[in-house]
């Protein structure tokens, strides 16, 4: 068994710990299968000494893994190549537009991660972005993902960015919809608890300036800390699941709860502007647990201007939404 092979049958028998570990349901839910169409994330089908994608991903935006050099990529990829399985590119092209729609509204959410694309040579890498006009051809392979060396792989990585980049493929498979499992339940249920994730102590000047993710991930973890110890550790939760989402940071009080929704833009009007549609989203969506309190959390102080705008959306639309600013 070649390389690439041990490593998607290792990445198979971790899934089920992870959402990813779910795709074949989910495959099945959308395309409106009777029966599952593989019981594994990776089959051997579809995987080659230098590259593989998930089982029945052909046509669509699919959970791709490589070999390139002494890097081992994962992340998820258009393969815009006809074959035999997909004889026109034509059925992509809508998720593709899909693809550049999520990436606009979230591509925050992915400023750690690569993109970079093939066209007789393999482009540099570049921040992920919308996919230009001019490569949407035959032909083209257009990749989103990280990569790490291939002889010393960090599986829960790998499988935490799939988790983190299924939201994006549901969104080009299901046209926009949100598409979940009729027998998971996908409502609020609050967790107690901070994750660890990567921070920016050890990064060099213009990587705090410029991933936008490790500000954010220093961010969360400071206003955990400082929440936890006004209200309790058993009383904040970062990353509360919600129908497919997933709200930065939650405040438990009695039997109701505070969202925090954080951005890291230089203005805390546009931090207000990003966030406010998502925040209300959490709350207000039909079935979704209400807020409380709704607080949008930023680098830079509100201005006066920045703060009477709230007070109007308080005021005038009984919308329960603040402003906080917070130095990480």
């Amino acid at each position: 068994m070649h390389l690439l092979a041990q490593i998607a049958e290792e990445i198979n028998k971790k899934a089920n710990k992870y959402e990813i570990g779910n795709l074949q349901s989910i495959r099945k839910e959308i395309g409106g299968l009777s029966r599952l169409p593989s019981s594994r994330l990776f089959d051997q089908r579809t995987i080659f000494e230098e590259w593989g994608w998930h089982y029945g991903g052909r046509k669509e935006l699919q959970f791709n893994i490589g070999i390139e050099g002494v890097d081992l990529r994962y992340g998820v990829a258009f393969s815009l190549e006809c074959s035999q399985s997909l004889p026109s590119i034509d059925i992509i092209i809508p998720k593709i537009a899909l693809f550049n729609e999520y990436l606009s509204d979230h591509g925050e959410h992915f400023s750690d991660l690569k993109m970079w694309h093939y066209q007789g040579d393999r482009s540099q890498d570049y921040m992920p972005s919308s996919i230009p006009l001019e490569l949407v051809r035959e032909g083209v392979f257009i990749f989103l993902g990280g990569k790490q060396n291939k002889n010393c792989v960090n599986y829960s990585l790998i499988l935490e960015t799939f988790d983190r980049l299924l939201p994006l493929y549901l969104f080009t498979e299901t046209a926009g919809y949100e598409v979940f499992d009729k027998n998971h339940d996908n409502g609020f249920h609050f967790k107690a608890g901070c994750s660890i994730k990567a921070s920016s102590t050890s990064s060099s000047l213009a990587e705090k300036e410029l991933n936008i993710l490790l500000r954010h991930n220093d961010i969360q973890y400071k206003l955990y800390k400082e929440l936890s110890v006004i209200y309790g550790k058993e009383n904040v939760g970062t990353e509360v699941k919600v129908n497919g989402l997933s709200i930065d940071l939650v405040v438990k009080e009695d039997d109701e709860y505070w969202f925090y929704e954080i951005k890291t833009s230089s203005t805390a009007k546009a931090c207000i502007r990003q966030a406010l549609g998502q925040i209300m989203e959490y709350s207000y969506w039909p079935g979704h647990q209400q807020a409380k309190k709704l607080v949008i959390v930023g680098e830079v102080m509100a201005t006066e201007e920045e703060t009477k705008y709230l007070e109007f959306l308080r005021n005038e639309f009984d919308i329960p939404i603040e402003y906080q600013a917070i130095n990480a």
